[in-house]
C-alpha cells in the first residue's frame, strides 16, 4: 500500500512526508503555506478577541472546502463553562452549520496546542487535519503531555501540523499571564498593605 502524502507539511528540504495508513504526522510548519498563516491569522485575532474579555487568549477557526465554516475564542470565564475552550465552541457551531457532527474533510486551527477535552472533541466529530500554533507544555494532548492524535486505541487519527505562527501564538499566552501575574501579585501587596 502507497503511505499517503502530505504536500502541506513537508519537511524543510521540501521532501513529502509519509504520514501512513492512519494520517500520522507530526512536521513543523513550512513558511511557504499561505493557507495555513492565513486561517491561524484569523485565530489569533479571535484569541485577542477573547484576551479583551478577560479569557485565556486562544482562538480557533474551522475551515471546510476553502471556506470558514465556524470560528470562536474561548469563553469559559464568559461562560462560566469549563468546557467553553475555542475549539468545543467551534466544533459545535460547524457541527451547526453543516448540519452534521462528522466533520471529515475540515482542518481546525487553534493557537495553542489542544488539551485532552478538546482532543476528544476533535477525534469524535471526525476532524482530519489539526493546525495549531504554540506547545502546551501543561496540558496539550497532540505530544506535549499526551498524544491522542496518534493514539491506536481511538478509530481515528488526526493528522497533525504544529508550529504555523507559533512565536505569535506563543507570546500573547506568555504575556497574557504574565500580566496576570502582576495583577494577582499588585492586589496581594495591596492587601499586605492594607493589613
Amino acid at each position: 500500500m502507497q503511505p499517503n502524502v502530505n504536500p502541506i507539511c513537508a519537511d524543510v528540504n521540501e521532501n513529502p512526508v509519509s504520514i501512513g495508513v492512519y494520517g500520522k504526522i507530526r512536521e513543523p510548519f513550512v513558511e511557504n503555506d499561505s493557507h495555513d498563516e492565513k486561517y491561524m491569522r484569523q485565530a489569533l485575532e479571535l484569541a485577542h478577541q477573547a484576551e479583551q474579555l478577560g479569557e485565556v487568549p486562544v482562538g480557533a477557526v474551522i475551515v471546510l472546502d476553502g471556506r470558514v465554516i465556524a470560528a470562536a475564542g474561548n469563553r469559559r470565564e464568559t461562560w462560566q463553562d469549563p468546557t467553553a475552550h475555542a475549539e468545543l465552541i467551534a466544533l459545535r457551531e460547524a457541527a451547526k452549520r453543516i448540519n452534521s457532527w462528522r466533520l471529515e474533510g475540515a482542518t481546525l486551527y487553534v493557537t495553542l496546542e489542544p488539551c485532552v477535552m478538546c482532543m476528544g472533541g476533535i477525534i469524535l466529530s471526525r476532524v482530519p487535519r489539526l493546525v495549531f500554533g504554540a506547545r502546551d507544555p501543561r496540558v496539550g494532548a497532540v505530544g506535549s503531555v499526551f498524544d491522542l492524535a496518534d493514539d491506536d486505541r481511538f478509530n481515528h487519527r488526526v493528522e497533525v501540523c504544529e508550529g504555523v505562527l507559533a512565536e505569535e501564538c506563543g507570546e500573547i499566552l506568555s504575556n497574557f499571564f504574565r500580566q496576570l501575574r502582576e495583577k494577582k501579585k499588585a492586589a496581594k501587596m495591596r492587601r499586605a498593605k492594607d493589613e
